[in-house]
């Protein structure tokens, strides 16, 4: 008899939880991904702002699974599910049968309708995103020393992040540590320093998952850095030159967008009912209603956990989600009774500010500045699966708390043009 075949798509935490949790089982997993790397999104920010490489944070799929022998790695952009026939299909790439499916695709950046904004504001979700921006940050600086005195300079050093939940207040603080301290003394035409950073949120405050005390207190960190934050203001247009809100216009090119997310298509796939960003609405054991054979996970799912609403688009959720299934199936494909419903364990939320700067939120325990700051630090350190990128991360950080410096200052092509619409139709973006 033919052995079961479950077929994993994504490698992101979700799947390759579920893939580990799947090892010995009866069965020949296939794990599809774009990638050829496992990367740690949570992280990713610290690429961009070049405090960390892409190779500290990013590890190839094939060797993570490599003593995984019941697992097939499969570089393919999926494009479909033919669900009469049990399909995956894959670009370029012949359709994949399979008699288990687990969706684990992630998500994407919204634009809330307004998709042409992604050619002027860069998102970050990809080593290649980080690497884009991480290049606009670096060449401003060195556009601005080669052009001092010029009137578009500005405009160049003027750094606009637009959301205000983890990533957005993430990436602002890192932006104005970078300008204010990392390269403080390093140019002889410009101050970087006079850099100008601004945060939006269209809401009430930041990080609204947050409690309002620890809300409170990153936007005083924030501020504290010069960072100026601009709650309860809306994005109304962004362009080449920066973008509109609040009826006054800001010169920059260099807006970032880290608002709002927008599941991968899945639910498109499988003609199933979604939720308002798009994730599939899942039964209690992760599984897509009607279809006991497909299950999805993480940031592509929308599972109710009863009460608080659906569970967030965290790290732990899909790590948790991805194990709970590959038990699952494990047990399934062994003849024993399937567990209970899914259940998360809150092990809290956190979000960093900037050196010593940080917010945690544990439930029984909130924390703030050194102690959040410590707490993250060790929590993201464990999180990273493998051993090198640990100690990679951890040298970079000591390096970087003893120095105030920054190990991946490189930029990999020519200085971005970041002209401020004196040319333009060339720009890099």
């Amino acid at each position: 008899m033919a052995r079961s075949r479950i077929v994993i798509v994504g490698a992101g935490f979700g799947g390759m939880a579920a893939a580990k949790a799947l090892k010995h089982a009866d069965a020949d997993v296939v794990l599809i991904d774009r990638a050829n790397h496992h990367l740690f999104q949570p992280l990713l920010y610290q690429v961009a702002t070049a405090a960390l490489s892409p190779a500290d944070i990013a590890t190839a799929i094939r060797a993570l699974l490599r003593r995984q022998t019941n697992v097939t790695v499969v570089l393919g952009e999926v494009t479909g599910i033919d669900l009469e026939g049990d399909l995956v299909n894959i670009a370029d790439t012949p359709d994949f049968a399979f008699d288990y499916l687990v969706l684990a695709t992630g998500a994407g950046y919204s634009f809330f309708g307004h998709e042409r904004w992604a050619a002027s504001a860069p998102v970050l979700k990809s080593l290649s995103d980080a690497l884009t921006i991480r290049e606009r940050l670096l060449g401003a600086f060195e556009w601005a020393e080669s052009h001092a005195g010029q009137p578009e300079v500005p405009a160049a050093l003027t750094f606009v992040v637009v959301g205000g939940g983890p990533t957005g207040v993430e990436m602002a603080g890192t932006i104005a540590e970078l300008a204010r301290v990392t390269l403080a003394g390093d140019f002889r035409k410009i101050d970087p320093a006079s850099a100008r950073i601004i945060l939006f949120e269209a809401g009430p405050r930041l990080l609204p998952a947050f409690p309002q005390a620890l809300s409170d207190y990153a936007r005083r960190a924030l501020e504290k850095l010069r960072v100026e934050v601009r709650t309860g203001t809306p994005v109304a247009e962004i362009d080449d030159g920066g973008l509109l809100a609040d009826s006054e216009r800001i010169g920059s090119n260099n807006v970032l967008w880290c608002a709002g997310t927008a599941a991968r298509p899945a639910a498109e796939w499988l003609g199933t009912e979604a939720a308002s960003n798009g994730a599939v609405k899942v039964r209690s054991n992760c599984s897509v209603p009607g279809h006991p054979n497909i299950f999805a996970l993480g940031d592509v799912s929308s599972f109710d956990a009863g009460g608080g609403g659906p569970l967030a688009g965290l790290a732990p959720v899909a790590k948790q989600q991805g194990a709970y299934v590959g038990r699952l199936l494990k047990g399934r494909l062994a003849g024993r009774p399937e567990p209970a419903s899914f259940r998360y364990r809150d092990l809290g939320t956190m979000a960093v500010i900037g050196r010593s700067r940080a917010v945690a939120d544990f439930g029984w325990f909130q924390a703030t500045g050194f102690v959040a700051w410590a707490a993250w630090s060790m929590v993201h350190l464990m999180l990273l699966v493998d051993f090198r990128g640990r100690l990679m991360v951890y040298l970079n950080w000591s390096w970087a708390w003893f120095t105030h410096g920054r190990g991946a200052r490189l930029m990999s092509r020519a200085v971005a043009d970041v002209e401020a619409g004196s040319s333009g139709s060339d720009r890099q973006t």
